[in-house]
């Protein structure tokens, strides 16, 4: 019944217009009630997307699942299931990206049900990484770049009105985000002295009533309280 309310819905959207097309024009054709068409889409704008709920719970079973050793390769291979969603069936795919870039409101929608995407792949990553500071970010950003190459590869091929492999162009975004995060982070560099004091050969100075100048270089750690780096530099100025 939910599969032939979505239908239902979907021909008469692309007949009349998403607008002119009331809940009550949709059961009319499936030939249902109203209560029927409610039991299954609170709107309108569900009934767009009928398919997202259960590609929601797949990709969250499917991280459930996910082995530890590869968060990014994980949440990569959970975008995947989303855009064999929309490979299933091109026509009705493509026809839905076209109806969405001109009603406003679906585009709204669809952004939402992007956005509960990114935040299923962020929690995953958030429980790898840990859910707080750097950790946290990291997972943000992943799960940002993961849904931003997904979306770049699936868009190229709805555009292209579904002809063509969409696993090749969504395969090569995934795979710059995988370069980019899957690797392991570069060990950090020695620290540096606290603050030293390097006094360069004198340089003269131009204008004024001539005279010989002196530049002095100064490295501290990042973090050098202002205090110490004025007190060092005072003390080189004094002694040369």
């Amino acid at each position: 019944m939910r599969e032939v309310l979505a239908q239902a819905a979907f021909q008469l959207f692309l007949e009349r217009g998403f607008e002119r097309t009331t809940v009550d024009d949709i059961v009319a054709r499936a030939g249902v009630g109203r209560r029927s068409f409610f039991r299954y889409f609170p709107s309108k704008e569900d009934a767009v997307f009928p398919d997202h709920e259960r590609c929601l719970a797949e990709m969250t079973e499917f991280l459930a699942a996910a082995d530890d050793g590869d968060p990014v390769g994980a949440v990569s291979d959970a975008a995947r299931i989303v855009l064999r969603m929309y490979a299933a069936n091109p026509e009705f795919s493509v026809q839905r990206y076209r109806l969405t870039r001109e009603v406003p409101g679906l585009r709204t929608y669809e952004l939402s049900v992007v956005r509960r995407y990114e935040q299923t792949l962020a929690g995953h990553l958030r429980s790898r990484f840990g859910a707080d500071g750097d950790g946290a970010l990291r997972a943000e950003v992943i799960a940002a770049s993961v849904v931003a190459a997904h979306n770049n590869g699936l868009r190229l091929w709805l555009r292209s009105g579904g002809e063509g492999d969409p696993e090749v162009a969504v395969d090569h975004a995934l795979a710059l985000v995988r370069e980019v995060w899957g690797r392991p982070t570069a060990p950090a560099a020695p620290a540096a002295p606290e603050a030293s004091v390097v006094p360069a050969a004198p340089l003269a100075v131009s204008g004024g009533s001539g005279g010989d100048g002196e530049v002095v270089v100064m490295v501290a750690r990042k973090g050098t309280p202002m205090w110490r780096v004025v007190q060092q530099i005072e003390s080189a100025v004094g002694e040369n």
